[in-house]
């Protein structure tokens, strides 16, 4: 019995005891909140992006990953379009970057999302912490009004599956 076809799937990652590296995390469980009534949308946070969701991506039309990032000034916010990473001799880590996991998808499931998008907030601090550096806390009503904006707008794309 396969999954339920998933419109938009939110993976965000993150470690929430490292200040502005739970970003992930806290716009995921505030998009997990705020869209609960909208049906076809499926939030997970972990810790880190590891092969598994490999699966959930290929069960999705859309996706969105959700993350903190040490390249951009801390509170910005980025939202770009995704691509799988040329393919590599196996993977190497138990970590993987969004490419890599799209990439994984397709050579592992017959289909991968029409659609995805990453949303980085730039870090200000990974001090040991669960509180947010001033920068990350006044970049969030930006960030979730994005978060909601770009999940809303990937609902209305529809089925857009790729078969492979």
């Amino acid at each position: 019995m396969s999954p339920a076809r998933i419109r938009c799937l939110v993976l965000a990652c993150g470690n929430t005891l490292r200040g502005d590296d739970g970003v992930g995390p806290f716009l995921a469980e505030w998009a997990e909140n705020h869209l609960r009534n909208q049906p076809g949308v499926r939030v997970l946070s972990r810790q880190q992006w590891t092969p598994e969701l490999a699966e959930d991506i290929a069960h999705a039309d859309s996706v969105l990953f959700i993350d903190s990032s040490a390249e951009s000034a801390p509170g910005d916010i980025q939202l770009v379009a995704v691509e799988p990473e040329e393919s590599k001799a196996g993977v190497a880590s138990h970590h993987l970057s969004a490419a890599q996991l799209l990439s994984l998808c397709r050579e592992l499931y017959p289909s991968m999302p029409s659609s995805a998008f990453l949303l980085t907030v730039g870090m200000g601090s990974t001090e040991l912490g669960s509180t947010f550096s001033t920068a990350v806390q006044a970049a969030l009503p930006e960030g979730q009004a994005l978060l909601e904006k770009t999940i809303l707008r990937l609902l209305q794309q529809g089925d857009g599956n790729q078969r492979l």
